[in-house]
């Protein structure tokens, strides 16, 4: 380079080289606190073993979803390994550590303080810290938080794995002696009843076993709601405190379920699982022209189609147009007169 710089361009490149320099030394400082960290250590029948060490990063950890000894030997390092748990409850997951004397730092990662959670998560990634993401019970995101933080994680380049591990999915589903070759899960259904029926209706023509989570104190208003907009004679089993101490799995028809909850104070966690819908006996197009007529002379339009659709195994959208044509055609019958 020739000639004399200016000043102002000397100071621009003075202050990039040190912004160069302060970049470099960030990184090392991170690499060298990566390095010189004391890895924590668990425990099992009181021998202490070497947790792992983890690439910066965040690890989604399934926990047990009742017996505490359900817990993976790989969640167990990983859990040990980190330089942070971010848990729903941290007096829920304090028992677990306890149980396997795991001392790493827990903060709390939930519905309502996500929002402002989450930055602080990122920035701690950012800087190079191994983050965990546990739930109460179970696999992480599975109807709990985590979702926003898995795609944010993820959009910022930082990895993002998953250590499986118990489910109370899969767990209600392999012990419930229903058809496993295809099934659902639909979380919890809505607390109102309107709004339950509503969405009952959408997943009667699934053609696989339905998996959905309850409260105790709903249990029996779903599953009566269940047995009027999937039958009364659907195969179903109700899994109450799966692995815990007072397990209990009820397996009958839908309504019979249903009266055996009514007056019950169930405590616990539920899942309950539905067999899939018989197979359709297909019908004849005068025979389901017929039903929706029938039905639409003492039914809404809304409601007779749901229960058309239900009833023939018919599209609710076909339904819905047949509907309409019926309609329409008695409306101008009624105009001009139907024929003697």
């Amino acid at each position: 380079m020739t000639g004399k710089e200016s000043p102002a361009r000397l100071g621009a490149m003075s202050i990039n080289a040190r912004q160069r320099s302060h970049q470099a030394s960030l990184q090392a400082r991170l690499e060298a606190g990566r390095e010189q960290r004391v890895v924590g250590t668990f425990a099992i029948a009181d021998q202490p073993i070497q947790g792992s060490q983890l690439a910066p990063g965040l690890y989604l950890v399934a926990t047990p979803i009742g017996n505490l000894g359900d817990i993976t030997l790989r969640a167990l390092q990983a859990l040990a390994g980190a330089d942070l748990i971010a848990c729903e409850d941290t007096r829920v997951t304090r028992k677990l550590l306890d149980r396997y004397a795991i001392a790493t730092p827990l903060t709390p990662y939930h519905d309502h303080n996500a929002a402002k959670a989450r930055p602080a998560l990122l920035r701690r990634l950012a800087e190079g810290a191994a983050v965990a993401l546990v739930s109460d019970a179970g696999t992480p995101l599975i109807s709990d938080p985590g979702f926003k933080l898995v795609r944010a994680a993820q959009d910022a380049g930082h990895l993002v794995t998953a250590l499986p591990g118990p489910s109370a999915v899969l767990t209600a589903l392999t012990v419930a002696g229903l058809p496993t070759d295809q099934f659902f899960f639909a979380g919890f259904l809505p607390p109102k009843s309107a709004a339950r029926r509503t969405r009952i209706a959408e997943l009667a023509p699934l053609p696989g076993t339905l998996v959905l989570f309850e409260s105790g104190p709903r249990i029996a208003a779903t599953l009566a709601d269940l047995a009027a907009g999937l039958g009364a004679n659907r195969e179903a089993a109700l899994c109450r405190e799966l692995t815990k101490l007072h397990e209990e799995i009820r397996r009958g028809e839908l309504a019979a379920l249903a009266q055996a909850c009514l007056g019950d104070e169930l405590r616990g966690e539920i899942v309950v699982v539905i067999a899939p819908p018989p197979a359709s006996v297909p019908m004849a197009a005068a025979d389901s022209e017929n039903l929706l007529r029938e039905a639409l002379a003492r039914l809404s339009l809304k409601d007779a189609v749901a229960e058309v659709a239900q009833l023939t195994g018919r599209r609710r959208r076909d339904v819905y147009q047949s509907a309409l044509a019926l309609q329409k055609a008695a409306k101008k019958d009624a105009k001009h007169g139907a024929p003697g």
